[in-house]
């Protein structure tokens, strides 16, 4: 039986959850007193224990030592994404947590439609962060920052944004030995010339992604599954 997984905020011998995560152990796993549980920090850390009781809602665990997880990819990968209609930035949200992205940042490029996020939509990607981090088996809660202005971005170290119209593949990228990763995908129309231009000049090198045309939520899943296989995290 797989064990399940529920985030906390603290690895101590002794935790007490309420609110959503002792609901979903209690309504969804349907748990009982003594069945094994391993719980994740959201910061890297996981650590086994048992179900040590369970009153009024509440329920209170026990835990080992906690211990670094070895699903986590060794370098932070940031992915830059442009601001999408309907619930698409959620399906984004969800695969890359799998795949591994480290922090989201929503963009508000010039194509993007809408041109904001609401408090409660943002919240809702943070809980699908949760969610995707404890089924893909992570101990590591990627973080989905408020949205910001691509004008407003700092300059990175290493970065890639996906581009239609350039001849540079993936593979032929020369990578360096950094810590971090940037990724960047544009709205439904992709980025403009000028914000391609704009992101080269702050560290993202334009890569092409194959012959066929994207989706906006697709595009930048595909350019997170390739950077994680093509530098083995």
């Amino acid at each position: 039986m797989r064990i399940p997984r529920v985030a906390v905020p603290e690895l101590a011998p002794e935790v007490v959850l309420s609110g959503r995560e002792a609901h979903h152990l209690l309504r969804v796993l349907r748990v009982e007193v003594g069945r094994r549980v391993r719980a994740i920090d959201g910061r890297g850390r996981e650590a086994e224990g048992e179900v040590a009781w369970i009153e009024d809602g509440r329920v209170g665990l026990r835990l080992d030592e906690p211990v670094e997880a070895e699903a986590e990819p060794p370098v932070e990968v940031v992915l830059y994404i442009s601001l999408l209609k309907g619930d698409k930035l959620a399906d984004v949200v969800r695969a890359g947590s799998e795949l591994g992205v480290s922090h989201f940042v929503p963009l508000v490029s010039e194509r993007s439609v809408p041109r904001e996020m609401g408090r409660a939509k943002l919240e809702r990607l943070r809980r699908i962060a949760v969610e995707a981090a404890k089924q893909s088996g992570r101990a590591r809660v990627p973080e989905v920052a408020e949205p910001v202005a691509l004008a407003e971005l700092a300059p990175v170290e290493f970065g890639l944004v996906a581009h239609p119209y350039t001849s540079k593949a993936m593979n032929t990228i020369n990578w360096p030995d950094s810590d971090v990763v940037a990724l960047a995908s544009g709205p439904e129309g992709g980025f403009t010339e000028a914000e391609v231009e704009y992101l080269a000049g702050l560290g993202f090198v334009p890569v092409y992604l194959g012959p066929r045309i994207l989706r906006a939520e697709t595009a930048p899943l595909v350019l997170a599954a390739a950077a994680t296989a093509l530098r083995g995290f």
